[in-house]
């Protein structure tokens, strides 16, 4: 039987989601419902292109010279990929028989991808992304607390798996010096951890609310700026043995 899954779109020449020139897969489906979705467009899982995995790898094929050129590999994104584990889980399979860098995009909360442990065996390097530190604050932006999202982190870091910690700064919402100081002690912890991204946050995808007749929650919040992100790094450094530059 061949396994098929839903995608919403890729990126041929992605440079920003993993090491090396980079195709980006975004899957389809999101348990999430983040406040500042700029792929408003990936929630619902029934939406999306139905794709197999021989398919997609075919495609993925064109660019393997200049993906292992750079150093690179593939990104599976979102959505959240781990809710199609099954076809995350044959995909990676099928990318590892060519040798390619993988890298998975997930938000942690992965309480629906019964085989994390063997799909984690495919995985080359986990880009977490942690959106607020606090349990509260996080449920009110996301729709979710993040008590398995933390954990999830601490298992990745128990099995040595390599992470890039990845965190959205949104003024006046996750920029708060306690919140920044909570969540650079929490990384401190993690000895698997290789990198650290402050990302700034922008409302660029927030055309795609309309598109749902749904109102932009955000609405009235600015863009963060590069002032906002070194004023974050450097609370950021100020308690976190990474030391995080420009």
């Amino acid at each position: 039987m061949t396994v098929k899954g839903k995608i919403h779109s890729v990126e041929t020449f992605g440079t920003v989601d993993g090491p090396g020139i980079r195709y980006v897969i975004f899957f389809q489906g999101c348990p999430l419902r983040c406040k500042f979705c700029h792929n408003r467009d990936t929630w619902n899982l029934e939406d999306g292109k139905e794709i197999s995995v021989s398919e997609l790898v075919d495609d993925i094929k064109k660019y393997i010279p200049f993906i292992k050129a750079s150093g690179g590999g593939v990104t599976i994104s979102g959505g959240e990929p781990t809710l199609q584990s099954e076809f995350l889980l044959n995909l990676l399979k099928e990318l590892k028989k060519h040798d390619l860098h993988t890298c998975l995009d997930t938000s942690g909360f992965i309480s629906s991808a019964s085989s994390i442990d063997e799909i984690l065996e495919y995985v080359d390097l986990v880009l977490l992304d942690l959106k607020h530190i606090d349990p509260a604050k996080h449920k009110n932006l996301t729709g979710v607390d993040n008590h398995g999202i933390l954990s999830f982190a601490k298992y990745l870091d128990s099995k040595n798996m390599p992470m890039w910690i990845r965190h959205v700064v949104i003024p006046t919402i996750t920029d708060e010096e306690a919140a920044l100081k909570a969540l650079a002690e929490f990384v401190f912890t993690l000895d698997a951890v290789k990198k650290v991204d402050l990302l700034p946050y922008h409302s660029m995808g927030k055309f795609k609310w309309k598109e749902y007749n749904s109102l932009y929650p955000l609405e009235g919040i600015r863009d963060a700026n590069e002032a906002d992100i070194a004023k974050a790094r450097s609370i950021f450094n100020k308690y976190s043995k990474y030391s995080l530059t420009a």
